[in-house]
Protein backbone atom coordinates (compact mmCIF):
# COMPACT_ATOMS: atom_id res chain seq x y z
CA UNK A 1 0.00 0.00 0.00
CA UNK A 2 1.44 3.33 -1.07
CA UNK A 3 1.64 6.01 1.61
CA UNK A 4 0.55 9.53 0.76
CA UNK A 5 3.29 12.13 0.32
CA UNK A 6 3.94 14.43 3.27
CA UNK A 7 2.70 17.99 3.00
CA UNK A 8 4.60 21.11 3.98
CA UNK A 9 2.51 23.59 5.96
CA UNK A 10 3.99 26.92 6.95
CA UNK A 11 2.71 29.63 9.23
CA UNK A 12 4.74 32.75 8.54
CA UNK A 13 4.23 36.25 9.78
CA UNK A 14 6.27 39.32 10.59
CA UNK A 15 6.06 41.00 13.96
CA UNK A 16 7.87 43.54 16.06
CA UNK A 17 7.58 44.60 19.70
CA UNK A 18 4.25 46.28 18.95
CA UNK A 19 2.56 43.18 17.55
CA UNK A 20 1.89 41.45 14.25
CA UNK A 21 3.34 43.47 11.41
CA UNK A 22 1.86 41.39 8.58
CA UNK A 23 0.89 37.78 7.95
CA UNK A 24 -1.09 35.50 5.67
CA UNK A 25 -4.38 36.28 7.43
CA UNK A 26 -3.98 39.98 6.77
CA UNK A 27 -2.87 39.33 3.20
CA UNK A 28 -5.95 37.15 2.56
CA UNK A 29 -8.22 39.75 4.17
CA UNK A 30 -6.76 42.54 2.04
CA UNK A 31 -7.11 40.47 -1.14
CA UNK A 32 -10.79 39.91 -0.26
CA UNK A 33 -11.26 43.64 0.34
CA UNK A 34 -9.77 44.34 -3.08
CA UNK A 35 -12.00 41.71 -4.69
CA UNK A 36 -15.24 42.64 -2.93
CA UNK A 37 -14.72 46.37 -2.36
CA UNK A 38 -15.81 46.07 1.27
CA UNK A 39 -14.12 45.21 4.55
CA UNK A 40 -17.47 44.01 5.94
CA UNK A 41 -18.04 41.62 3.02
CA UNK A 42 -14.43 40.42 3.19
CA UNK A 43 -14.72 39.75 6.92
CA UNK A 44 -18.04 37.93 6.47
CA UNK A 45 -16.62 35.74 3.71
CA UNK A 46 -13.63 34.87 5.90
CA UNK A 47 -15.84 34.03 8.87
CA UNK A 48 -14.74 36.87 11.12
CA UNK A 49 -16.47 39.85 12.61
CA UNK A 50 -16.09 43.29 11.07
CA UNK A 51 -14.66 44.50 14.38
CA UNK A 52 -11.95 41.80 14.39
CA UNK A 53 -11.07 42.49 10.74
CA UNK A 54 -10.92 46.25 11.27
CA UNK A 55 -8.79 45.77 14.41
CA UNK A 56 -6.25 43.66 12.53
CA UNK A 57 -6.01 46.15 9.67
CA UNK A 58 -5.81 49.13 12.02
CA UNK A 59 -3.05 47.44 14.08
CA UNK A 60 -0.97 46.74 10.95
CA UNK A 61 -1.50 50.30 9.72
CA UNK A 62 -0.35 51.61 13.09
CA UNK A 63 2.80 49.44 13.15
CA UNK A 64 3.65 50.04 9.48
CA UNK A 65 2.86 53.75 9.57
CA UNK A 66 0.88 53.51 6.31
CA UNK A 67 -2.75 53.22 5.25
CA UNK A 68 -3.69 49.82 3.83
CA UNK A 69 -7.32 50.56 2.94
CA UNK A 70 -8.96 53.71 1.59
CA UNK A 71 -12.60 54.59 1.30
CA UNK A 72 -14.09 55.10 -2.18
CA UNK A 73 -15.95 58.18 -0.98
CA UNK A 74 -19.07 57.72 1.06
CA UNK A 75 -19.55 54.65 3.22
CA UNK A 76 -21.88 52.89 0.77
CA UNK A 77 -19.32 53.07 -2.03
CA UNK A 78 -16.98 50.67 -0.23
CA UNK A 79 -13.22 50.68 -0.08
CA UNK A 80 -10.11 49.50 -1.86
CA UNK A 81 -6.48 48.86 -1.08
CA UNK A 82 -4.11 51.79 -1.15
CA UNK A 83 -1.01 51.53 -3.31
CA UNK A 84 0.97 50.76 -0.14
CA UNK A 85 -1.59 48.14 0.91
CA UNK A 86 -1.39 46.41 -2.44
CA UNK A 87 2.41 46.62 -2.48
CA UNK A 88 2.91 45.07 0.98
CA UNK A 89 0.37 42.35 0.21
CA UNK A 90 2.19 41.45 -3.00
CA UNK A 91 5.58 41.52 -1.24
CA UNK A 92 4.34 39.27 1.56
CA UNK A 93 2.84 36.77 -0.89
CA UNK A 94 6.06 36.72 -2.91
CA UNK A 95 8.11 36.14 0.26
CA UNK A 96 5.76 33.36 1.40
CA UNK A 97 5.99 31.66 -2.01
CA UNK A 98 9.78 31.78 -2.03
CA UNK A 99 10.04 30.43 1.53
CA UNK A 100 7.55 27.68 0.73
CA UNK A 101 9.44 26.72 -2.44
CA UNK A 102 12.68 26.47 -0.46
CA UNK A 103 10.96 24.47 2.30
CA UNK A 104 9.56 21.98 -0.23
CA UNK A 105 12.93 21.52 -1.90
CA UNK A 106 14.79 21.15 1.39
CA UNK A 107 12.23 18.74 2.91
CA UNK A 108 12.47 16.55 -0.19
CA UNK A 109 16.27 16.49 0.08
CA UNK A 110 16.40 15.80 3.81
CA UNK A 111 13.61 13.21 3.99
CA UNK A 112 14.42 11.73 0.57
CA UNK A 113 10.82 11.68 -0.60
CA UNK A 114 8.35 13.65 -2.62
CA UNK A 115 6.89 16.46 -0.50
CA UNK A 116 3.76 18.31 -1.58
CA UNK A 117 2.60 21.85 -1.22
CA UNK A 118 -0.36 22.32 1.16
CA UNK A 119 -3.63 22.58 -0.71
CA UNK A 120 -2.38 21.01 -3.94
Amino acid sequence: MKRPSPTVRLHLWLENGEGVYFGMGRAMLLLKVQELGSLKKAADQMGMSYRAAWGKIRKSEEILGIRLIASNGCRKEGCQLTEEGLRITEKFLRWFQEVEDDALRKAGEIFDCRVERYGS
